[in-house]
């Protein structure tokens, strides 16, 4: 007979996404949004490494994990998390022609023997000096265990790892060797985690605990999945994010990968999760038989240039802070109350 060590549980306090909640205005001596820095300079805990810039980070996936989108990010301080489907040929290629976005680029990895083999290459020839190690389950023995033997391996290099959504886990990691720990399972406009499994975290919840397990130890946390408009970012930044990851919104883009579509007289591009069934037959010519997709593929309207996305969401949260008195992102969470609601906004003529 089967028995179990630990009964079923059941928390009944109440966690909370961005949907949720908007942030309360405050009375503020702000003139100007022009007034907002939205620049941070960090030090990094293992690495002992500093970066300036603006820390929103494109998604490492098919559509926006680019060194073309890194390319344009760059060009406002931000940052790219390149895909791992990217060789050594790949990186030498694009830093023969831009060295002075590498700086602001994370060479991704996954656990298997493989994707440590390509990041040792890539490190040996690329001065990048940031690592993302991406699975969809940051949970197991054995990527805790990858953790520590990527940090062993690059000892000076800024290594993000993830995905976790709890406090316990996120300093696990950072103990483990993470400077960042990645946060969000199942938020993403294109996974559907949470549908075939019953796992998540909502994730304004699972940012701010993350992030309060985090700054403990001296980490940051990266908030990655679930914002769709750009005060969700405000929101992630508020909740304690130090960074924040985004895929469907940089997707459909001139510079993001797919081509333009037609359909009905208007124009689309597709976008797709890392673990659709598209994503898997494109890098592994099959969906494992032990497993089932964890994504979709959608068609996103096509949006033009990227840079008039990136002056949205920038814009956005430089209200955000004069709404809210906070002179530069930093000051934001400390600026920031959050309210339940029961509605964002009047969608009558959406």
């Amino acid at each position: 007979m089967e028995t179990s060590e630990d009964p079923m549980r059941i928390e009944a306090e109440i966690k909370l996404d961005y949907k949720d909640v908007l942030l309360r205005p405050k009375r503020s001596s702000l003139k100007s949004r022009a007034e907002i820095e939205l620049n941070r300079k960090f030090t990094f805990c293992h690495s002992d490494k500093t970066w300036e810039g603006i820390p929103i980070i494109a998604a490492n996936m098919d559509h926006t994990g680019t060194f073309r989108i890194a390319t344009e990010l760059a060009k406002n301080g931000m940052m790219g998390a390149i895909s791992k489907f990217h060789d050594v040929e790949s990186w030498k290629k694009f830093h023969n022609k831009h060295p002075e976005v590498i700086n602001n680029c994370f060479v991704s990895a996954g656990l298997v023997e493989n994707d440590f083999n390509t990041l040792n290459a890539v490190m040996k020839d690329i001065p990048c000096p940031f690592i993302c190690l991406d699975v969809a389950n940051g949970y197991t023995e054995s990527f805790v265990e990858y953790v520590s033997r990527v940090r062993e391996a690059f000892p000076d290099h800024i290594i993000m790892a993830g995905n976790v959504v709890t406090g316990e886990m996120t300093e696990q990691l950072i103990l483990s060797g993470a400077d960042i720990v990645k946060v969000g399972i199942g938020p993403g406009s294109v996974c559907t985690t949470r549908h075939k499994t019953g796992i998540g975290y909502p994730q304004l919840s699972a940012v701010i605990e993350c992030a309060d397990a985090a700054h403990g130890l001296h980490g940051h946390v990266c908030a990655d999945g679930g914002c769709t408009k750009p005060g969700d970012v405000a929101k992630a930044f508020a909740a304690g994010a130090d960074f924040v990851m985004l895929g469907g919104m940089l997707a459909g883009h001139d510079e993001s990968e797919g081509e333009i579509v037609e359909k009905d007289g208007k124009k689309f591009k597709e976008f797709y999760g890392m673990s659709s069934r598209d994503a898997m037959h494109k890098h592994k010519g099959t969906v494992a038989d032990y497993r089932a997709s964890e994504g979709k593929t959608v068609l996103v309207p096509y949006r033009g240039p990227l840079q008039t996305t990136v002056q949205e969401i920038l814009g956005g949260v430089r209200s955000t802070c004069t709404y809210v008195g906070a002179v530069n992102l930093k000051a934001l969470p400390k600026c920031a109350t959050f309210i339940r609601v029961t509605s964002q906004a009047n969608e009558i003529f959406t």
